[in-house]
C-alpha cells in the first residue's frame, strides 16, 4: 500500500499471535485482527449479513436479529464445502476493511493478524510475513489452561489446523514463542528494528526531561520498564485483592495498555485499557486516596481516548468499580453515560461489554468515539 509498510501476522493456535501484535502496537504499528473483522461482516446491517441469510438461511438469526455465531461455526466447521462459501462471502469484506483501517491510518506501519492469512487476499496487502511459532506441548497448556479444553480437546483443534511447518517456510520472521514474556518482548523489538523502515534510529530515545510545575499532574504511557512501579501501585491500592509481580505486568502487556498519572514524579494513578475489534474497554483505574480524584480521572480518560483514537475505536467502554462509578457528574462531562451491554445496539460493542462484565467488573460507561464506522456498509 502507497505509504504504508504492511506486514502479515499468521501462526497456529495458541501460538501467541495475538500478544505479538499487541506488542508490535506497543512499538508503533496500527493493528488490526482480521478474525475479529470476519465476526463484524455479517453483523446485522453489515454487508455480509444478507448474504449469508441467502447462502445458509433464516434458521441461523437469533431473536435479536443477529447471526447466531455458534449455530454458524457448527455448521461450517463441520462442512468443508460449508466454509468455503462462507469465506467466499468473508473474505471480500475483511480484505476492503483492512484496506480503509490500513488508508486512514496515521501510523506508517500496519499490522495485518489472520489464521489464514496465507491462503486469501490479505496476503497481496503485505510487505513482510511474520508467523509465531510454539512447541506443539506449549501449544496444548496453553489450551487447557486459557479455554479449559482438556488435553486430547487441545490436541485436536492442533492437528485440525493446516501445518505450522508450511506457514514456518514462507515466513520472512519467524517469533518463537515459548512462554517468556521477556524473551518473546525481545525478539519482536529486535525484528521490529531490523525489518521496520526507520525503526532502528526511533528507537534510539532521546532523554527529554519536561519540568511540570509542583503539584501538577502528568500523564504517560506505560513501558515494560515501567512493570515494577505498577505491580507495587495496582497491589497496594487493591488492599491485596489484585496481587501483581513484575512479571504478570509484563504478561499484561500482551493484552492491554497503561496509561499512567504522576504527581512530583511519583505514580499515584493508572488506567489499564485495550482496543480490540475496534473497541476500547478501560477495565483497570486505581489512584492514590490523596490525589484529586476528578481531575485525574479527566486526564487519564481523556489521554485513553486521544489513544484510542489513534486507534480508530469506534466506542470507549470504561468499567469502573464503585468508588469512581459514583463520579456521575464527571463521566456525564466527559460524554459517558451509565449503559448495561444489551442497551449498545452494536454486536461488537455488547461482545466486548459482556466480556468484560463476565470477568466481574462493575459499572458500565458508554461514548461513542466515530460516526463513520467500518463495515456500516462499506
Amino acid at each position: 500500500m502507497p505509504g504504508k509498510f504492511v506486514i502479515g501476522l499468521t501462526g497456529n493456535i495458541a501460538t501467541g499471535k495475538s500478544v505479538v501484535r499487541r506488542m508490535l502496537e506497543h512499538l508503533g504499528a496500527y493493528t488490526i485482527d482480521a478474525d475479529a473483522l470476519s465476526h463484524r461482516t455479517y453483523a446485522k446491517g453489515a454487508p455480509g449479513y444478507q448474504q449469508v441469510i441467502d447462502k445458509f438461511g433464516k434458521w441461523l438469526v437469533n431473536k435479536d436479529g443477529e447471526i447466531d455465531r455458534k449455530k454458524l461455526g457448527n455448521l461450517v466447521f463441520s462442512d468443508p464445502e460449508a466454509m468455503k462459501q462462507l469465506e467466499a462471502i468473508v473474505h471480500p469484506l475483511v480484505r476492503q476493511a483492512a484496506e480503509i483501517l490500513s488508508k486512514r491510518a496515521t501510523q506508517p506501519v500496519v499490522v495485518i493478524e489472520a489464521i489464514k492469512l496465507l491462503e486469501g487476499e490479505l496476503r497481496k496487502m503485505c510487505d513482510s510475513i511474520w508467523v509465531t511459532n510454539a512447541p506443539e506441548e506449549v501449544q496444548v497448556e496453553r489450551l487447557i489452561r486459557k479455554r479449559g479444553m482438556n488435553r486430547e480437546q487441545a490436541s485436536e483443534r492442533i492437528h485440525m489446523q493446516s501445518a505450522q511447518s508450511a506457514k514456518v517456510a514462507v515466513a520472512n520472521i519467524v517469533i518463537t514463542n515459548t512462554g517468556s514474556y521477556d524473551d518473546l518482548w525481545k525478539q519482536v523489538s529486535e525484528a521490529w528494528k531490523e525489518i521496520v523502515p526507520g525503526a532502528a534510529e526511533a528507537a534510539v530515545e532521546t532523554a527529554v526531561i519536561k519540568k511540570t510545575p509542583t503539584g501538577e499532574f502528568s500523564v504517560k504511557r506505560g513501558k515494560p520498564k515501567h512493570s515494577t512501579s505498577i505491580a507495587e501501585l495496582v497491589t497496594r491500592l487493591s488492599k491485596g485483592k489484585r496481587k501483581m509481580t513484575a512479571s504478570d505486568v509484563m504478561e499484561s502487556f500482551g493484552d492491554k495498555a497503561y496509561m499512567l498519572l504522576e504527581q512530583d514524579g511519583q505514580l499515584v494513578g493508572l488506567a489499564g485499557w485495550q482496543v480490540e475489534n475496534l473497541v476500547t474497554r478501560t477495565t483497570d483505574i486505581f489512584l492514590e486516596e490523596h490525589v484529586d480524584a476528578k481531575k485525574a480521572l479527566e486526564m487519564l480518560i481523556k489521554e485513553v481516548e486521544i489513544a484510542s483514537s489513534e486507534l480508530q475505536s469506534e466506542a470507549s467502554l470504561i468499567f469502573a468499580m464503585s468508588e469512581i462509578s459514583t463520579q456521575e457528574e464527571l463521566w456525564k462531562r466527559l460524554g459517558y453515560e451509565r449503559r448495561t451491554p444489551e442497551t449498545l445496539g452494536v454486536q461488537a460493542w455488547q461482545d466486548a461489554a459482556i466480556e468484560s462484565t463476565q470477568a466481574g467488573s462493575s459499572a458500565l460507561f458508554f461514548k461513542q468515539l466515530r460516526q463513520d464506522r467500518v463495515l456500516r456498509p462499506i
